[in-house]
């Protein structure tokens, strides 16, 4: 069980964080205070996991993406597992040698490569753009929670006259300019609060998290293709950079000339493009691998592409309330089964639907879920504005 918290995140610290310019400790502080708020909340609706319960994990596997972990090092290793790599280099220093008169040294060819690939590069721009997407979800959603708990936290009872004052600020219409499904998702929670029966509550709570879940994901829609689409080199660049390296002197770059001319450099010049496509689709699996993974508590790993191997809690099996089994018709085109629930495309917000749907009906009652996602001495470092030490 989430342990207990007396005073929720304030409207003030949902801002300050907000407005914070370094994203990595932006990132950190979004985390942890998405776990207040969860925790916050479920005090006030017992069991069961509200929106900021998962998405203080999906903020801390952000956290990965914006500060680059390992995406040079899988990039690497991809790389040295591409048999398609290793081949058009083998034909380009086979080629070489026939057509240059001179075989170029391809193991340093490709160390010079590296370098002019420079693929910190667009990981950095998949990193801001992971960032942006994470600030402008917390600044907007986590607002609104640290606004609901400051109205019906602390054991303040239901109240529709506040309800009514607490949705006046939200703007009707559709996301990603509306804000009609926080509306309809916040006055669920509302209901939550006063509901007794557990399997009511339980659905009204699902129903709300699904109801944030496609207003955030169709907010965030430009800065998850962007993320994904980060070009990892321009091909045509690329292609001249190999070529650079295939005819570094006037000598070697004539004779290429004279046989691109009469058609001898045809089998050359085809393995440089099969070269530089691979290393762009490399690294553009390097980020998306990166991507569809989800680390939850006790070291469980989620794969985004691939179905859900858990079972939906009983409660949830059946579903009675009707808003909830009209949302469901809407974005789970499997219903009542996680069967197809991995994602084929992520950059695809029907297919991203279908997996957060089931993700937050599977998990709904999972406890684990409100396990703290830093240490104590972390959360200390956090608090006063600092990097902590450890993994994070």
């Amino acid at each position: 069980m989430p342990e207990t918290r007396s005073i929720a995140p304030t409207v003030a610290e949902v801002e300050r964080i907000a407005a914070l310019e370094d994203p990595v400790v932006r990132n950190l502080q979004i985390t942890q205070c998405y776990h207040e708020l969860a925790v916050a909340l479920s005090a006030l609706t017992s069991a069961g996991a509200n929106w900021c319960t998962v998405a203080t994990w999906a903020s801390r596997q952000a956290g990965q993406s914006i500060r680059k972990e390992d995406l040079v090092r899988t990039l690497e290793d991809l790389v040295a597992a591409s048999d398609e790599t290793k081949m058009a280099a083998a034909i380009l220093a086979t080629g070489g040698s026939e057509t240059l008169e001179a075989a170029p040294d391809f193991g340093a060819a490709l160390g010079v490569l590296w370098q002019a690939l420079n693929p910190a590069a667009p990981f950095q721009r998949t990193s801001d753009a992971v960032s942006r997407g994470n600030n402008k979800v917390f600044e907007e959603i986590g607002y609104e929670f640290a606004r609901f708990l400051a109205l019906f936290g602390e054991g303040s009872p239901p109240d529709a006259v506040r309800l009514a004052a607490f949705l006046d600020a939200l703007r009707p219409g559709d996301p990603p300019e509306g804000q009609g499904y926080l509306r309809r998702a916040f006055s669920h929670y509302h209901e939550a609060l006063a509901q007794a029966d557990p399997k009511a509550r339980t659905e009204l709570l699902l129903l709300a998290n699904l109801e944030i879940g496609f207003h955030e994901q169709t907010r965030l829609q430009p800065e998850i293709v962007e993320a994904l689409n980060a070009l990892f080199y321009d091909p045509a660049a690329l292609r001249r950079r190999l070529l650079d390296v295939m005819a570094p002197d006037p000598g070697s770059r004539l004779r290429l000339f004279v046989a691109r001319l009469s058609g001898r450099a045809r089998p050359l010049l085809a393995a440089r493009d099969r070269l530089a496509t691979d290393l762009q689709n490399l690294g553009h699996l390097a980020i998306t691998e990166h991507m569809m993974t989800l680390r939850l508590p006790r070291g469980r790993l989620l794969r985004l592409g691939q179905d859900l191997r858990v079972q939906i809690p009983a409660e949830l099996r059946q579903i009675d309330l009707p808003d909830l089994r009209a949302l469901l018709d809407q974005v789970d085109p499997t219903p009542d089964s996680l069967y197809g629930s991995g994602a084929e495309d992520w950059g695809n917000l029907t297919d991203r639907m279908h997996f957060i749907t089931d993700l937050f009906r599977a998990f709904h009652l999972d406890a684990s879920l409100f396990d703290p996602p830093f240490s104590q001495t972390q959360v200390k470092a956090l608090k006063a504005g600092e990097r902590p030490e450890g993994r994070l």
